[in-house]
């Protein structure tokens, strides 16, 4: 399952680095199974991970962000959860905020995060990529200039260095709700939107981010009125953390000693893997310390 794992990640890089200059990937194409933009680059990366998967021979389950579940052979043991690429509109600009992510669980009818057992992503841009699976202890990783993890220390609000989601998120609730922390760490700290989960949970484990908020799905829990807000901005869906957005990266983060949970600080493992209604989706905090972490879940406001 290792190699299969890398195998298609390297794929899916080998074929996205090659058509890196095609300028139509920059524009929209169409929308995913959960209702967000699909540019031409992610319908790329779709197709090379289906091949390169069926010409593996390999009995498997699969799950993507466009295509949801399909079955390779005739009894599969593990499920794949793929987003070919988490960070399209990065991918689709040559920028190096775009990562493969894929996780590896037990196939059965109702797999959840808690239960991968391999987990690997792979940096678009550069190649450089990060591994772990249950049956190994710590982090591989390949191509960082540093040790990987080499997580942060700070608990100080001001001085973190932290990325937060606007995608499928009203800009005006998201700054009602974090906008007093912007202020406060833009200055001494840094404040940066990536456009991926994965991309942003993984800067931590390098130790180049201290934090990364979306507060979104808890948003909508705690004021379902406003879930009219989220589908006009999401044109028609509710475009929170889908669990492929998340799978492979909460499983590396808290092998790394990164403290990840929801927006209420609850355990992520028992997100579904392969659910995407509104139910299922997520909010997520993470931060290099428990101190900042519990610092960010007290400052939500709204």
């Amino acid at each position: 399952m290792r190699a299969l794992v890398q195998g298609v990640a390297d794929r899916i890089w080998r074929a996205v680095r090659d058509d890196r200059t095609t300028r139509a990937g920059r524009y929209l194409e169409g929308t995913t199974a959960g209702g967000d933009a699909e540019f031409p680059v992610d319908v790329l990366a779709e197709r090379v991970a289906w091949e390169y998967l069926v010409a593996s021979g390999e009995s498997v389950a699969v799950y993507t962000e466009s295509e949801g579940l399909r079955v390779i052979g005739d009894d599969p043991r593990y499920v794949l959860v793929i987003d070919p690429i988490d960070g399209t509109r990065g991918a689709a600009a040559d920028l190096e905020m775009a990562c493969v992510s894929i996780a590896a669980a037990r196939y059965g009818p109702a797999p959840s995060i808690a239960d991968i057992e391999y987990a690997m992503l792979k940096e678009i841009k550069t190649g450089n990529w990060m591994y772990a699976d249950v049956h190994s202890d710590g982090i591989e990783s390949g191509g960082y200039p540093d040790p990987v993890p080499s997580v942060g220390k700070t608990d100080d609000l001001e001085r973190m260095f932290w990325s937060l989601e606007f995608n499928g998120h009203p800009a005006r609730l998201m700054l009602d709700a974090y906008g007093h922390l912007v202020d406060a760490s833009a200055n001494r700290g840094g404040v940066y939107v990536f456009n991926s989960a994965s991309f942003s949970i993984s800067r931590i484990i390098t130790g180049q981010m201290d934090a990364y908020v979306d507060i979104g799905n808890r948003l909508l829990r705690d004021r379902p009125e406003t879930e009219a807000d989220f589908r006009r901005v999401g044109h028609g869906s509710i475009l929170h953390l889908f669990p492929y957005d998340i799978a492979a990266s909460v499983f590396l983060t808290e092998r790394a000693g990164v403290v990840i949970t929801d927006a209420y600080g609850a355990p992520l493992g028992d997100t579904l893997l392969l659910e995407i209604d509104p139910g299922n989706q997520r909010s997520c905090i993470a931060a290099c310390t428990p101190r900042l972490h519990e610092a960010l879940i007290s400052e939500i406001r709204w």
